[in-house]
């Protein structure tokens, strides 16, 4: 496994294991105690400051703060797919699923778009 990997799937399992034993003090748990709806509201304001990072520019410091804000991002996902009981495997099994597939034919086929 890659260390990006191993990234992952270690913080995937952080946060399983503040769901399973939750801290009194944790923030993690907070999120959980709130719900898709207090979950997804902080993946919505994460997604918004990447986007908002991102148009900062190229420079380091840019750059820097659109990495921060990626890695929030990531966490409050991780977060969402824990509190369904989605495993990681499932997303990379989907991205997996996908390769060789235009991204306009793939939508095509949900027939919902």
């Amino acid at each position: 496994m890659s260390q990006t990997g191993a990234v992952l799937d270690a913080l995937m399992q952080t946060i399983t294991d503040r769901r399973d034993n939750p801290p009194e003090r944790s923030y993690t748990t907070s999120l959980f105690n709130g719900g898709v709806a207090k979950i997804g509201a902080k993946i919505t304001e994460e997604a918004a400051e990447v986007v908002e990072a991102a148009a900062e520019g190229t420079d380091s410091k840019a750059i820097e703060h659109l990495t921060y804000e990626a890695a929030d991002l990531i966490y409050h996902l991780f977060v969402m797919l824990r509190y369904r009981d989605i495993e990681l495997s499932d997303v990379t099994d989907e991205l997996k699923r996908r390769f060789g597939i235009s991204g306009i034919d793939e939508k095509e086929s949900r027939g919902n778009e």
